[in-house]
């Protein structure tokens, strides 16, 4: 179980910090050879994924998983001083693993 767990979070960071790379240049997959394949690639996909959006983007992969690990750690903290002095909690329809309650 942990091995499917570590293997999906690796995937999932992965594609995160790929994400803007991808968005901003494209993938040139209509330079493929053989000549066919590329031109298959260029008939079937959107012109923005092979040639990128040209936005430019602040936020790289890294900042923005900083960001994101920023904003949850945040929350819990909120969270937990809420529950220590006998709130309900900051987000009602869900509870935080390992939160006592």
């Amino acid at each position: 179980m942990l091995t499917k767990l570590t293997t999906s979070g690796a995937i999932y960071l992965a594609a995160i910090s790929i994400l803007p790379i991808f968005l901003l240049s494209g993938v040139p997959l209509d330079k493929v050879r053989p000549a066919a394949v590329g031109e298959f690639f260029a008939r079937v996909l959107p012109g923005w994924v092979l040639n990128g959006t040209g936005i430019q983007f602040y936020f790289g992969g890294t900042s923005l998983l900083i960001v994101i690990g920023v904003a949850m750690d945040t929350i819990q903290q909120i969270e937990s001083q809420l529950v220590m002095r006998h709130y309900d909690g900051f987000l009602k329809g869900t509870r935080i693993k390992g939160r006592r309650g």
